[in-house]
């Protein structure tokens, strides 16, 4: 196709589209009115389809052909033989008119130059007359030069931003001060959350002040500005947050606080008053701010980090928009963390968070009631006892319940049974605690033997002294990276206090393993290496921290400190001298001395029973309590 042919082809195709788009707009102005008297919008794609146009009447707007193509050696000689008569010279084509029209050629021709400094001359020397014109229009030459490479390289940034933030460029820069906020109308309420009782009182009241601010400012009192929850990871503090707003029957705005940083400073700032303002025009209503301390750190001291600025510059906005609520305005914002050491000073004072309310772990009334709730809908065994599974998960908070829960149901549909048995609980306990069993990792018998003696020295051991919590289970099937057996103790009762006897009891029965391998097997090995370390920690609390030392008497030995560079880390500064020091590890290696002599005292006295419990541990690999009792009755 010749560019004469691609030229025409393009104004073919503008002038059809050009028909086609005016056609449409007839049509869209006879429409009738809608209900509202506005007219209704044209659609999107009749301006893309515009814009198009526009883009094929610069492109066939440009330089013009008309005639037949010759070569540029004809040309030459039909202007040496002075038969040309005018001609326009352009930086793509020349275009030429003949004095008279030849039967070939016709009377007008186009052909492309071998451009030389000569052909001006020539031209004039045969007295032709002849226009030199650039060729190509403004608005082409913007297009070409400027508007497609520019769009070019904005279409390559912003599909490489997202891919070098991590997926956090949403738009080109992310230089937009709109936030993703997640406004819902929540329909959960405080039946879908079990326990927490004394939290959700505290909460009751900042419902009455949404529901009925009138009662309040009656007696002159003002409605809190700032609720925060504080808790460990997965106590359910943004569940109560959303209960809060479901029972209340406001929106609730929910957004993260890593929300409202980004690369560029001023963002931040910029999209925490864009929340404000779109919750004061929703009023009233929640803003729940999860993990704070994403924003909140402390700022300056000796330990901050340089180089925040955006970070402090979207607290300190955070700071002046909690500042200037209404107190009538109906707007509360709740916030939750699990670091409220690290927090700024400035967000706790009155006026901000007035209230901090701590969402602590369950108890075991709680957590057989969360439990309950999440069994609601499985298919349980007659003998399932959720007693018994909240006895067996001391510490664990409503996450890792209803993780426990789910994974009895996963291991009950891989058995192909119809109903959710005991034992799934069990095992999904064991998973979660110690890990997934390894049945690939196969012990030889000396190792078998060896940690059969360990993990029955653990359990002889608790068994026989005085605060020692009963054996549950024991097991010697390897489980999660390193464990290679495990002796699980289930607490009689929820206990928030250790005396020194029961910590010391606690010293012993973790070095029981060691002193039953050096007992039936002359040697220990490294399957104590986590004993020592847990062993270890507490003799240094117990002298350190705890004053349980006659000889150091009640006094702290060194300063607990959060590394704020290290987020997870803590440091230890020494306040006392190298005498002192050396007297601490004297302490520290007395206690647990004195723990693996009375280990090893317990077990001498029953010999008898540790072999028996080893050898039936080699046989079984996992024996409950009822077993271990049978076992051991007589011996």
């Amino acid at each position: 196709m010749t560019g004469k042919q691609v030229i025409e082809a393009l104004a073919k195709l503008w002038s059809a589209a050009w028909a086609w788009l005016q056609d449409h707009y007839r049509a869209w102005k006879q429409q009738a009115p809608a209900a509202d008297g506005d007219k209704p919008r044209s659609p999107r794609w009749f301006w893309y389809a515009l814009v198009g146009v526009l883009l094929l009447s610069i492109l066939a707007g440009g330089e013009r052909i008309e005639g037949r193509e010759i070569p540029y050696s004809q040309f030459l000689a039909l202007v040496n033989d002075n038969k040309v008569e005018k001609a326009v010279v352009t930086q793509r084509f020349i275009n030429g008119t003949l004095k008279t029209e030849d039967k070939v050629l016709g009377k007008q021709f186009f052909t492309v130059p071998l451009w030389d400094d000569s052909l001006g001359k020539q031209l004039q020397e045969h007295r032709v007359e002849y226009v030199v014109r650039s060729g190509d229009n403004w608005l082409s030459n913007l297009l070409f030069n400027w508007v497609i490479p520019l769009a070019i390289f904005a279409g390559i940034w912003m599909w490489l931003l997202p891919k070098m933030t991590g997926g956090a460029g949403r738009s080109f820069l992310n230089l937009g001060n709109k936030v993703r906020i997640q406004q819902e109308a929540v329909k959960t309420t405080f039946e879908d959350v079990a326990g927490a009782e004394s939290a959700k009182q505290e909460l009751k009241e900042t419902i009455d002040f949404l529901k009925s601010p009138e009662k309040l400012q009656k007696l002159g009192g003002r409605m809190p500005k700032g609720v925060l929850l504080v808790g460990a990871p997965g106590t359910g503090k943004t569940l109560l947050a959303r209960a809060v707003s479901g029972e209340a029957g406001v929106p609730f705005f929910n957004i993260s606080a890593s929300e409202f940083i980004e690369l560029f400073v001023g963002i931040g700032a910029a999209r925490v008053r864009d929340l404000f303002e779109q919750a004061r025009q929703k009023a009233p209503c929640i803003i729940f701010i999860d993990e704070l301390d994403a924003i909140g750190r402390s700022r300056g001291g000796p330990m901050a980090m340089p180089g925040n600025d955006e970070r402090e510059q979207t607290l300190n906005q955070l700071l002046t928009e909690m500042d200037g609520f209404d107190a009538t305005a109906g707007v509360v914002v709740m916030a939750a963390t699990n670091r409220p050491e690290i927090l700024d000073k400035a967000l706790l004072r009155a006026g901000r968070f007035d209230r901090q309310i701590v969402v602590d772990k369950p108890d075991l009334i709680d957590r057989v009631a969360i439990l309950t709730l999440h069994c609601k809908a499985m298919r349980l065994a007659d003998d399932v006892d959720l007693q018994t599974v909240a006895k067996r998960t001391p510490g664990f908070v409503g996450a890792d319940l209803s993780n426990i829960a789910n994974e009895a149901a996963i291991l009950a549909a891989r058995g192909g049974r119809e109903t959710v048995t005991m034992a799934d609980f069990e095992a999904a306990i064991d998973r979660v605690m110690a890990g997934p069993e390894k049945k690939n990792r196969i012990l030889g018998p000396d190792e078998k033997r060896r940690v059969a003696y360990h993990e029955a020295g653990h359990a002889l051991v608790a068994e026989n002294l005085p605060t020692g919590q009963p054996v549950h289970k024991i097991s010697i099937i390897p489980r999660g990276v390193s464990a290679l057996g495990f002796t699980l103790q289930l607490p009689v009762e929820e206990k928030y206090l250790s005396t020194e006897a029961e910590l010391k009891d606690q010293l012993a029965i973790l070095l029981a393993g060691r002193a039953a391998e050096q007992s039936a097997l002359g040697s220990v090995s490294t399957g104590a290496q986590n004993d020592l370390e847990r062993a270890s920690e507490i003799a240094r609390n117990m002298v350190c921290y705890l004053g349980m030392s006659k000889k150091l008497g009640p006094r702290i030995y060194g300063q607990r400190q959060q590394l704020q560079f290290l987020p997870g880390d803590v440091g230890e500064q020494r306040n006392y001298s190298e005498e002192t020091a050396r007297a601490v590890d004297a302490e520290i290696g007395a206690l647990l001395e004195e723990a693996e002599n009375r280990a090893a005292g317990v077990l001498a006295g029953r010999r008898a029973q540790l072999d028996r419990l080893a050898d039936l541990l080699q046989e079984k690999e996992v024996i409950q309590r009822d077993d271990m009792l049978a076992a051991l009755a007589g011996i």
